[in-house]
């Protein structure tokens, strides 16, 4: 492992290269102590000969998606022109609840030098969309909800730039409004976290409910570690409290 993947305290692959390397290179040449812009260079070719040849999809590592995430967030948060303090704690919190203080104070440093950098978001969710799982780019659009809610309200600007952002890592329109539900209060919020409609009949609600629970487990992501199965359980919560809603809504054992 490489004085980069040491100092962030988990295994970067994919990131190294391409235009999220590029943003990852730029902060390392200028805000990060410890590790000079050649280790990160060597990292990059050593990374580089380790994968010729190889199928790229499902080979996101734990630190992969720390970065993804911490990129994404910086497009969110500056989306409406503005950060928020909330939602810088919001990111912190959350790395601090996946990874630990230590690795998630390394984390911010990256972030904050990550967030003073111009970012073409369709660049780097086409590197994204390439080499991560359909279950994994879910996970990171239920983190940018979050971000985006972290000061009590997720504004128009905001859910624009998720749903770019979506657009690009190729989630569909089903998904998308899924998981947006699962961060609003309506009265179709449990239908529309199934993808069913209030005219669903109950085997149609049951379907539903297996379908979505499949397609949300946290073993999905079982290839990025312990850590990020517990964010996936979030969702997974979200899933079985829906499908309990509509039960008692109906009376349905």
């Amino acid at each position: 492992m490489g004085k980069f993947a040491k100092w962030l305290g988990a295994g970067a692959g994919f990131t190294l290269g391409g235009p999220i390397g590029a943003i990852i290179g730029f902060v390392v040449g200028s805000f990060i102590d410890g590790v000079s812009i050649e280790d990160f260079v060597q990292e990059q070719r050593e990374y580089q000969k380790r994968t010729e040849g190889q199928p790229r999809r499902g080979r996101a590592t734990s630190g992969d998606f720390e970065i993804s995430l911490l990129i994404l967030a910086s497009v969110v948060i500056k989306s409406d022109g503005k950060i928020d303090r909330r939602e810088l704690d919001y990111v912190r919190m959350y790395f601090v609840k996946m990874y630990g203080k230590e690795r998630a104070n390394h984390a911010f440093k990256l972030f904050n030098g990550i967030i003073k950098k111009k970012i073409s978001t369709r660049q780097v969710c086409l590197q994204i969309r390439q080499y991560m799982s359909h279950a994994t780019r879910l996970q990171l659009l239920h983190f940018l909800f979050g971000i985006a809610q972290a000061d009590g309200q997720v504004t128009s600007v905001e859910e624009e730039e998720i749903r770019k952002i979506a657009s690009y890592l190729y989630i569909n329109e089903y998904d998308y409004s899924s998981i947006k539900a699962m961060f609003y209060d309506d009265s179709d919020t449990a239908y529309t976290i199934l993808e069913i409609t209030k005219q669903a009949s109950n085997e149609e609600v049951k379907k539903a409910y297996r379908r979505m629970a499949k397609k949300y487990h946290p073993d999905k992501l079982q290839n990025l570690g312990d850590e990020h199965k517990k964010g996936a359980k979030e969702k997974f919560q979200k899933i079985q409290l829906a499908y309990e809603q509509i039960k008692k809504e109906r009376g349905l054992s």
